[in-house]
């Protein structure tokens, strides 16, 4: 069993604390779906510091990488990540509501007294997996390249003339 950690965030941040370690990709239940492989770790560290904006926040760092599959030809596809977050820690859903939405602003996160390390690493993870991983060139894409230029219809077009001259010719 591994062991988790658990912080209170806001306390976490004011003391610029900092917690860093690897954790098994095995370990993270919601990622596993979306895996071709659990095997590998991933490096984290997480700091407490205040952000551009002189606000609370954790400033989280994740290296490694996912084995995913590549929705074009189903092999194997690694993801290298190297994810760098700010999460800016708010004290609850409305307020994080009620903040206008900015397209590159930071991320929020409601702070608790017992925030679960793991969950943060999980959610940031989660969130770097693309919709539909694929290679950049794969084995699929090569060989509909290749045959592009061949209509699927033309074994049916021969098909269609053969049967019509052989009857022509019975006729004469």
């Amino acid at each position: 069993m591994l062991n988790r950690p658990v912080i209170d965030g806001y306390e976490f941040a004011a003391a610029r604390s900092r917690l860093s370690g690897v954790w098994p990709i095995g370990d993270f239940a919601r990622l596993g779906s979306l895996l071709s492989s659990h095997a590998g770790a991933v490096e984290y560290t997480l700091e407490g510091a205040p952000d551009t904006q002189d606000r609370s926040a954790l400033h989280l760092r994740i290296r490694g990488a996912l084995q995913l599959r590549c929705q074009r030809c189903l092999t194997p596809l690694e993801l290298p990540l190297q994810i760098d977050a700010v999460l800016v820690l708010a004290r609850s859903e409305a307020e994080i509501g009620a903040l206008p939405a900015e397209a590159a602003g930071p991320d929020w996160v409601v702070a608790t007294k017992a925030m679960q390390v793991h969950e943060l690493l999980e959610d940031e993870l989660l969130l770097a997996v693309p919709y539909a991983p694929r290679h950049e060139r794969c084995a699929a894409q090569a060989k509909a390249a290749s045959g592009a230029s061949v209509s699927p219809f033309a074994s049916l077009r021969g098909m269609l003339k053969a049967p019509a001259t052989d009857a022509r010719s019975k006729r004469s």
